[in-house]
């Protein structure tokens, strides 16, 4: 019953990454996520990456810095190697993005966004928050090794097919060379990267307050949709759409650590910036079911974000009983 309880947190993190990453995102709606072999497919997929991410850095000993780079790489293997997206001009999500960022080849804004993303909500928040569910597995391991080796397999035998049945387009060999050299930069830089282990004193003064970080964590993915689905509708060139794209990247990656781990944050703070991140999208929900311009069956997607926003006031609850507790 011990060894069961030890792969609780990686069994949850599985489910609730493509849950994240593509069901409450609306890129996969109900009628498209709850089909049998889909749905296995894309839990090996997003789960799979999420639970290696998080055990590689946890038997690296390093901290969000590595996470966040595993997580990057993550993106442009996804979209990269496997989906094609970054490279394909008829990919069936770019819309306006098809002509626009295209150069050498590459849909240069498309794959900006798509690794900020894909880092952020496939793999970081499903991680950040299965912490916040497994406050007392944090600190070990979710995996055996040999656990971990099979499900390394299984992630990249699933790679494989979904790079044959996606789609028919097959980029060229240069392009499959240049993003498999960005997946193991990446790698490489998580490997490298300095632990970064703050262990300040609690002070509740010092603490930024949650209700600003809902509003940051809102922030960001609003921002993000306006750099790439607006911003290129005023003629301003993909170029610079791209460059603030990797700027705001930058900025959240050197505030939000900076944010969280300033003495007297809590879990309650943390979980108030994760909120306010997938609140974007628990708002875009029923917008995204009433959109009569989508030509697939976004039926249920109200339902997703009502659940999504559940499941993250219980939490909350559960993180108040156990400040209560002192734990």
């Amino acid at each position: 019953m011990v060894k069961k309880k030890r792969t609780y947190p990686a069994l949850v993190l599985f489910f609730l990454s493509p849950v994240i990453g593509e069901l409450l995102s609306g890129s996969a709606p109900p009628a498209e996520f709850f089909q049998p072999l889909g749905f296995i497919m894309l839990a090996v997929l997003y789960g799979g990456g999420a639970v290696l991410a998080r055990e590689v850095v946890f038997r690296w000993n390093k901290g969000w810095p590595s996470l966040l780079a595993l997580a990057a790489a993550y993106g442009v293997a996804e979209e990269g190697l496997m989906c094609k997206s970054f490279f394909d001009p008829a990919w069936m999500d770019l819309g306006p993005l098809a002509d626009y960022g295209r150069w050498l080849g590459v849909n240069w804004v498309w794959a900006f966004e798509l690794t900020v993303y894909h880092a952020v909500f496939s793999i970081v928040i499903p991680i950040a928050l299965v912490n916040l569910l497994f406050p007392d597995r944090r600190r070990n391991r979710w995996m055996p090794s040999w656990g971990l080796w099979m499900l390394l397999a299984l992630w990249i035998a699933n790679g494989v097919i979904i790079f044959y049945l996606i789609s028919e387009y097959r980029p060229p060999a240069e392009h499959l060379l240049i993003a498999a050299a960005a997946t193991a930069g990446l790698c490489i830089l998580a490997w490298r990267l300095p632990r970064r282990d703050f262990s300040p004193k609690p002070n509740p003064r010092d603490a930024c307050r949650p209700r600003l970080l809902l509003v940051l964590g809102f922030a960001g993915p609003a921002t993000l949709f306006v750099l790439v689905w607006l911003l290129p509708h005023t003629g301003i060139h993909p170029a610079f759409v791209a460059l603030a794209v990797a700027l705001l990247a930058a900025v959240f990656t050197w505030a939000i650590p900076v944010l969280t781990t300033r003495p007297g944050c809590s879990d309650k703070h943390k979980l108030a910036l994760i909120a306010g991140a997938l609140a974007f999208f628990i708002v875009l929900s029923p917008l995204q079911e009433w959109d009569k311009a989508r030509s697939d069956n976004t039926a249920g997607m109200s339902v997703v974000g009502l659940a999504v926003l559940v499941m993250l006031l219980w939490l909350g609850h559960r993180i108040r009983q156990r400040q209560k507790k002192g734990r």
